[in-house]
């Protein structure tokens, strides 16, 4: 199974660098819709989304998946404030630095210091917030929701 994911991971990171998604010259460039906007991104994108419409239908019909595994999708479907907020983030990251998460971790082995720091503050915030979130749950087991100063806000 781990070989599964490595493998998937893989073809992933290749993807990402013939695409030319790990380059962020073009990623801003494509971002840059006022200036010498590059859409070929957008072909990157469309692929993807068309790539994954089967099988994700597939995946709703099922309880697991091919090797087993449980498929759990988000219970939440609206848009909330920590959707949006997360999004503004992703997005200001994005446009600033012209990387996120995928193309970042994949063009580790030939990049610059810059693509290092930067991929080293994403790892550090992913952790601060994943404990900052835990905190939040333990306070407001520990407090109950009878407080509603601390309790979390239902996403």
């Amino acid at each position: 199974m781990k070989t599964l994911a490595f493998v998937c991971g893989v073809v992933f990171g290749i993807g990402l660098l013939l695409s030319g998604m790990t380059d962020p010259a073009k990623v801003i460039a494509f971002l840059n819709v006022a200036g010498h906007w590059d859409p070929s991104l957008i072909l990157v994108m469309i692929t993807a989304v068309l790539v994954t419409v089967v099988p994700m239908q597939l995946a709703q019909r099922r309880a697991r998946s091919f090797i087993g595994e449980a498929i759990r999708f988000p219970s939440t479907r609206g848009i909330t404030r920590r959707l949006v907020a997360g999004s503004a983030i992703f997005g200001v990251g994005w446009g600033m630095t012209g990387l996120c998460p995928g193309p970042s971790f994949a063009s580790l082995a030939g990049s610059t210091w810059q693509e290092w720091l930067f991929f080293g503050s994403m790892v550090v915030g992913m952790v601060g917030f994943e404990v900052w979130q835990r905190r939040s749950v333990r306070q407001s087991a520990t407090r109950g929701p009878s407080n509603p100063a601390v309790a979390i806000p239902k996403t």
